[in-house]
């Protein structure tokens, strides 16, 4: 079998691989994407040659070597404005589920083996042909995601993988077959381990997870394994299958983490999406109409809301609401401060201005200037 998509022909992905030679591969999410039709974002490496090796062989072609990541084998070859990660084929000594104390290697079975699902050790050479050193071929094909080898043992290598097969399963896996049950049932055995990662990690995980285009059946497996309550106390998994049914707009994690109902204290969002999350949550949990929304928060916020608000109640949205949100945002308040003074000043004057505002929402802003202030 062979790879052939436009990542690959790349002149620069074919400079790297040319100028590290024979014992340099295309790995991983980059070969399983093409083979599965999915685009491919990033271009992993991997090689029997070691990092100073890398280094040497793209300085002497012209090319820059960063040692992003030396300490663990990693360096990005950046060819013709492409990054290319590097890292040198590799062996785990030690694990504690964290992190891995790993030694270098010059086989590609070594470091197939200490990768986490049989989707992602697959090797492509220059020429597009894939090395398939465990087997994971059937496994892509039947959309399958599998730990490889033993379940437990890989889980016990950093539990972040708990989480991963999930993530992965969402994205990559058959939506009419369940998730592997050797996998699954390592998970609900491990699940004690998620409180040992960071939550940066955590976060980053559940996020990718949620932005997959049906993370529904996944997330359910999570709750019945015990795996979604370790991440996530206090999350509700049934209402996520309706949010989905009834979204139009792109996947959005945050909008599908408020659903989701959890106590995400622990999580460590952006101050962006932690102060969208609470909006999305306030406006759930009360009855403001959508123009009144739109017009306070702007047209997507009025719109996530709305949508939020339907899947809790497993409603379908307003028949008006489009029309409300489009009156709402382009809506502005037809009074100011100045038209108030210098009757009012102060408290006083913020205090008439708000109860003219709110009197104008309610009238869905058709009140003019001189009906409001007379």
């Amino acid at each position: 079998m062979r790879v052939s998509g436009d990542w690959l022909a790349h002149g620069g992905t074919q400079q790297v691989l040319a100028v590290l030679g024979p014992v340099a591969f295309a790995v991983g999410g980059c070969v399983r994407n093409d083979l599965i039709g999915v685009p491919v974002a990033d271009i992993d490496m991997a090689t029997a040659h070691l990092p100073d090796q890398v280094i040497a062989l793209a300085e002497a072609a012209g090319l820059r070597a960063v040692p992003t990541g030396i300490e663990h084998g990693t360096v990005t070859v950046i060819a013709q404005g492409r990054p290319h990660e590097v890292t040198t084929f590799r062996r785990d000594v030690e694990t504690d589920g964290r992190h891995a104390l790993v030694r270098f290697s010059t086989d590609m079975l070594d470091d197939a083996r200490r990768r986490d699902f049989t989707m992602n050790a697959l090797y492509a050479d220059a020429g597009g042909v894939v090395h398939d050193p465990l087997c994971g071929l059937p496994d892509l094909i039947a959309r399958r995601v599998r730990f490889i080898d033993d379940a437990a043992a890989r889980i016990a290598e950093d539990h972040l993988r708990i989480l991963r097969f999930f993530r992965f399963h969402a994205w990559y896996g058959d939506p009419d077959r369940g998730l592997d049950a050797e996998g699954l049932a390592a998970c609900a055995a491990g699940v004690g381990g998620i409180a040992r990662l960071s939550a940066e990690r955590v976060t980053t995980e559940l996020l990718k997870l949620l932005t997959a285009p049906d993370p529904a059946p996944a997330v359910a497996a999570m709750a019945q394994s015990g795996v979604l309550a370790a991440a996530l106390p206090g999350a509700g998994a049934r209402l996520l299958a309706v949010l989905v049914h009834l979204e139009t707009a792109p996947p959005d994690p945050i909008r599908r983490l408020a659903i989701l109902g959890a106590d995400t204290g622990a999580l460590r969002l952006s101050r962006k999406d932690a102060a969208r999350l609470d909006l999305l949550r306030d406006g759930m949990a009360k009855a403001t109409p959508p123009h009144e929304l739109a017009y306070r928060h702007g047209a997507a916020a009025a719109r996530d809301i709305a949508l939020l608000r339907a899947a809790l109640f497993e409603v379908p949205p307003p028949a008006r609401l489009e029309a409300d949100i489009a009156l709402g945002a382009a809506a502005r308040l037809p009074v100011s401060a100045a038209d108030l003074m210098p009757g009012l000043q102060g408290a006083a004057l913020g205090k008439r201005l708000k109860a003219l505002e709110q009197r104008w929402i309610d009238g869905r802003f058709t009140p003019s200037r001189d009906d409001l202030l007379n």
